[in-house]
C-alpha cells in the first residue's frame, strides 16, 4: 500500500517522512507482550505485577465526596484557565505546613493538569534552537522530549550507584554548560528512590547561579519520603532565585488520573509558565481543583499513603534480599531500584536488564521494569493490588518461592 500524501508532511520532531515506519519496540510494549505470552503459556499461574507505576487505591472517600458535591454546582462549569484561588491558597498552606516554604499563592503558584504537562510546557519558556537541557538518566523523559521539539538538545547526566544516584555537575563539559538553559531534577528520584541531601541542593543552586541556568525540580514523589522528613528544593536559601518546583497529587494522595498539581517558585518563571499554559489548555475542571484543595488540607492522607508504601517496600526488600538481590530500603518513591541478575544457576545468561526482565515475566510471571541507561537495573514497584497485609504477605511468599526455584546469579 502506498503512503498517504501527508506522509511527507510530518514534522521532523516526530520522525518526518519516516514517522510510523520504525520497527523499534518501546520497552513497556515489550513488557505487555511478555505478559500476554506468560498468560497464554501458564494460564493457571497468577501474575506478580511489580511493574505498575501508579497507585493501587482510589482517592480517599473524603476527597471523592467533595468532588461529588462540586460537580453539581453551576459555578464550577466554566473554564478554569490558570486556576482558581482556592486551589492555589491550599497549595500555599500545604507548602508551609509540610515543607516550611512560604509562597505567595497569587504570584508564585500556578496549577497544572498533572506534573507531566508542566514538564512539557516549561521548556517552551526557555528553549531556543541550539539550547541544552540537562537531564538525569534513568528518568522521566518529557522535558527532554519537548526540549527537542523546540530545537534544543538533551545532555544526559548518568545516575550511578558510586555517586549515590546524584548527577556529577562538575563533570559536565564547559561547552555544554555554556549552552545550557535548564537543569531538570527529580528527587525523591524515580526510579532510583534516592533522596537528595541538603548539600546537593545547595550545590545545585550555586551551579545554577554561576552558569545562569534555570532549575526545574520534579517533586512528584515528595510525600513518599522515607528517609527523614520530606524536603522541598525551595526550602533551601536561594532556590527560589534560580527555579521552580513541580508538585503532583498523584502519588502522595492516591489521585492518579485526576491530573492536578502545581508549579511554584520564582514568580517570573511561574508567570512565564502560566502564559504558555494559557495558550495550551483552559485549565483543569474546577470541581477537581476544589477536591484537590480539600485533599491538600488533610494532612492525614499523605501520611497514610506514605506508611502503606513504606511497609510494602520493607517487605519487598527483605524478600529480595533472601533471594540474592543486593538491595536496601529506598529513601523515597514507591520504587525499588536494584542491580539486575546476570543469569541463573541452570545456565541462562542475561546480557542486560531487559533480558532479565523478559525472562522473569515469561518464565515466572514476575513483572519488573528494566533500566539499562546507567548500568543494568530492575525496578520493582510496590503498587501491586493487595487488599490487606495478609494478601501482601501471600504475594511476598509467592515471590520468594518463584525466585527461589530459579536461583538467580549476580
Amino acid at each position: 500500500m502506498s503512503d498517504p500524501y501527508f506522509q511527507q508532511l510530518f514534522a521532523d520532531r516526530i520522525g518526518g517522512a519516516n514517522y510510523g515506519k520504525g520497527t523499534a519496540i518501546y520497552k513497556f510494549e515489550k513488557i505487555k507482550r511478555a505478559k500476554r505470552k506468560a498468560a497464554a503459556d501458564y494460564p493457571d499461574r497468577s501474575l506478580l505485577n511489580f511493574g505498575i507505576g501508579e497507585n493501587d487505591e482510589m482517592a480517599p472517600e473524603s476527597v471523592r465526596q467533595v468532588m461529588a458535591e462540586e460537580i453539581n454546582k453551576p459555578e464550577n462549569r466554566g473554564y478554569a484557565d490558570n486556576g482558581i484561588a482556592e486551589f492555589k491558597e491550599a497549595a500555599a498552606r500545604f507548602m508551609k505546613r509540610e515543607l516550611g516554604v512560604e509562597l505567595d499563592p497569587v504570584k508564585e503558584i500556578n496549577h497544572c493538569i498533572g506534573s507531566k504537562p508542566a514538564l512539557a510546557v516549561l521548556p517552551a519558556c526557555f528553549i531556543n534552537p541550539g539550547d541544552i537541557t540537562l537531564m538525569t538518566v534513568p528518568g522521566y523523559p518529557v522535558a527532554g522530549t519537548h526540549t527537542a521539539y523546540y530545537g534544543g538538545s538533551v545532555y544526559k547526566l548518568a545516575l550511578l550507584a558510586e555517586n549515590s544516584f546524584l548527577p556529577d555537575l562538575d563533570a559536565i563539559p564547559a561547552d555544554i554548560v555554556a549552552k545550557t538553559k535548564l537543569l531538570v531534577l527529580n528527587y525523591p528520584n524515580s526510579p532510583t528512590g534516592k533522596v537528595a541531601p541538603r548539600e546537593f541542593f545547595e550545590n545545585v543552586i550555586a551551579f545554577a547561579k554561576a552558569n545562569s541556568i534555570v532549575v526545574v525540580q520534579d517533586a512528584a514523589h515528595m510525600m513518599l519520603t522515607f528517609e527523614g522528613k520530606p524536603m522541598s528544593f525551595l526550602s533551601i536559601p536561594g532556590a527560589k532565585d534560580v527555579g521552580v518546583e513541580v508538585h503532583s497529587l498523584s502519588k502522595g494522595f492516591d489521585m492518579i488520573g485526576w491530573r492536578i498539581g502545581w508549579v511554584c517558585g520564582h514568580e517570573r518563571i511561574v508567570q512565564a509558565y502560566a502564559d504558555v499554559k494559557d495558550n495550551s489548555d483552559s485549565g483543569q475542571f474546577i470541581a477537581i481543583q476544589k477536591a484537590a484543595a480539600a485533599a491538600l488540607d488533610d494532612e492525614s492522607i499523605p501520611k497514610r499513603t506514605r506508611e502503606k508504601y513504606r511497609r510494602r517496600l520493607s517487605k519487598l526488600v527483605e524478600t529480595l534480599q533472601g533471594c540474592g538481590f543486593q538491595c536496601s530500603m529506598p529513601g523515597g518513591s514507591y520504587f525499588l531500584y536494584t542491580k539486575s541478575p546476570t543469569g541463573t544457576a541452570s545456565g541462562e545468561t542475561f546480557a542486560d536488564a531487559e533480558a532479565a526482565s523478559q525472562f522473569l515475566i515469561t518464565q515466572q510471571s514476575i513483572v519488573t521494569v528494566p533500566w539499562d541507561d546507567a548500568g543494568a537495573f530492575l525496578r520493582f514497584s510496590v503498587t501491586y493490588e493487595a487488599a490487606n497485609e495478609t494478601e501482601e504477605d501471600a504475594l511476598m511468599a509467592e515471590t520468594k518461592k518463584r525466585l527461589g526455584q530459579i536461583k538467580l546469579k549476580f
